[in-house]
């Protein structure tokens, strides 16, 4: 009994962490990933490390163990949520080139997210994911929470982090990198259709008895849904770049609030 009663804070305080990132890590917070699956996956993942990492530990379970618990979640949760927010820039490509095409009154419901989303963006979300877990991205996944333990043990000093605002800067660079990425991501069906309109300029200036309206929208749907089409061969090299700089977020992340191993 007395050591049930010290273990078992202890790996509730891992399993606070691990169920959090499943709430905001891509893939595993899918709506369609039913929560008892959810539940089950944190439940066991937090056995594994528990056997591993928390055996020795030794916690506070006065009313101070409550701040434990939400430095717990609040980790779990930002580790999750820098993962999720790369991913975003799939769909942000995604509205940019809707936007241009014409497709930006067309959003449809978004199973994953419950969210309404792009065309296009889904449409390379649904790529971005097929090849995330061809890559194994998921194990990577992982890989993060259960080796945070490592960077980021129980007894962290996330909330000196927190007040100095070294997290916030990183989120804020971070949020700044999703933008660029997700701008580098559009840019070529962006820039043709940009040339395109141009072109459709000149045409109603030369010849204004032209009905630049009636050719202009179903051209331009024409030449994004082309450039799409010889772009998809390169998404394989455009995401997994993307999810290189993923996985060194998460890591520049656990470097931010812990420190790297020796």
């Amino acid at each position: 009994m007395e050591t049930l009663l010290q273990s078992f804070p202890v790996a509730l305080l891992m399993f606070c962490r691990i169920a959090s990132f499943f709430v905001t890590a891509p893939v595993f917070s899918a709506r369609n990933v039913p929560n008892s699956i959810k539940i089950g996956l944190s439940a066991f993942v937090t056995l594994t490390v528990y056997m591993v990492y928390g055996i020795d530990q030794v916690v506070p379970t006065d009313l101070s163990y409550i701040l434990l618990v939400i430095r717990e979640i609040l980790i779990g949760l930002l580790l999750g949520f820098v993962a999720y927010l790369l991913m975003t820039a799939i769909q942000t490509a995604g509205t940019f080139i809707d936007l241009q095409i014409g497709f930006g009154m067309a959003n449809v419901y978004d199973p994953m997210t419950g969210a309404s989303a792009p065309l296009t963006g889904n449409f390379k979300y649904a790529f971005a994911i097929l090849l995330f877990l061809t890559m194994n991205g998921h194990h990577y996944l992982l890989d993060a929470i259960v080796y945070s333990y490592r960077w980021i043990p129980l007894s962290n000093v996330f909330y000196l982090r927190l007040a100095d605002g070294s997290i916030a800067e990183f989120l804020v660079r971070t949020l700044g990198q999703s933008f660029m990425l997700a701008f580098q991501m559009s840019a070529p069906i962006v820039v043709a259709l940009f040339l395109t309109d141009v072109g459709l300029g000149f045409l109603a200036k030369t010849a204004p008895q032209f009905n630049v309206f009636a050719v202009g929208m179903p051209l331009k749907v024409l030449v994004g849904l082309a450039i799409l089409l010889l772009l998809v061969p390169s998404f394989a090299f455009v995401f997994s770049q993307l999810f290189e700089v993923m996985f060194s977020s998460m890591e520049k992340l656990l470097g931010t609030i812990g420190q790297r191993p020796g």
